[in-house]
């Protein structure tokens, strides 16, 4: 089975480029092992041939991709992590992703003490929310300065940023700091901290909050939430990687 899946993988991700014997072969598989295998998974839909010796997806293996979600598959594998930090901390705790220009909450998990007005799926404007701050600190720099010509942004409370400038400026200490705040900006008793999920090439996609009402406890905790969350942060990337 394993060198089946080897085999496949090695297809899969050539394209069709080699012959699959070539495959193989850098493999350790002996041709007629190839031949076995490749023939097996033809005929179950999973491979085509594309020229003769070589193959590509097939139909079946074309359909199952198009149906995985892959912002979901992450979300179900960050969510024991994301549950275990929430009731450690005691607040709510949210996995985001940018989808356009907003923020989209792919985990909710309360805390113990509290409930807060968001839900997954939800979308929240990037601007004045930790996640989204995060998220659009890490952009390349052409597609943020586009979200920062684009936006028409509203001043949710006394506390959000509007200006452009100011916003660019956050922007690069947040991206300096390694972490965001969301200090009622978002909203008026709303308290949030954020830090970015870190891919292995540097990039990010997916940030991860915690937040509270209890503007108290949150503040006198902070040193300790901003440790606990960088911890579930890269324990996530861990396991998105592995």
């Amino acid at each position: 089975m394993e060198r089946s899946l080897d085999l496949f993988e090695g297809i899969i991700l050539d394209q069709g480029r080699k012959p699959a014997n070539e495959i193989g072969q850098q493999l350790g598989l002996k041709r007629a092992t190839v031949f076995r295998i490749v023939k097996t998974l033809e005929a179950h839909g999973q491979l085509r041939t594309s020229q003769r010796g070589h193959y590509v997806a097939g139909p079946r293996t074309l359909q199952m991709l198009a149906l995985i979600d892959r912002n979901r598959v992450q979300a179900e594998l960050a969510r024991q992590l994301i549950r275990k930090l929430a009731k450690m901390v005691g607040h709510t705790v949210h996995l985001g992703v940018l989808e356009g220009d907003m923020t989209t909450y792919l985990v909710k998990e309360s805390g113990v003490d509290e409930a807060l007005f968001t839900r997954e799926n939800m979308q929240l404007e990037s601007y004045c929310s930790g996640i989204g701050k995060v998220l659009l600190a890490h952009l390349p720099e052409a597609d943020q300065e586009r979200y920062l010509a684009n936006g028409s942004f509203v001043r949710l409370t006394r506390h959000t940023i509007v200006d452009p400038g100011q916003l660019r400026e956050h922007l690069k200490k947040v991206r300096a700091a390694g972490y965001a705040i969301d200090d009622r900006e978002i909203a008026p008793d709303l308290y949030c901290l954020a830090v970015p999920i870190v891919q292995p090439d540097r990039s990010v996609t997916l940030a991860l909050s915690v937040s509270s009402i209890d503007q108290g406890k949150f503040e006198k905790s902070f040193d300790a939430l901003l440790k606990k969350l960088t911890q579930t942060a890269e324990q996530i990337a861990r396991r998105l990687r592995d």
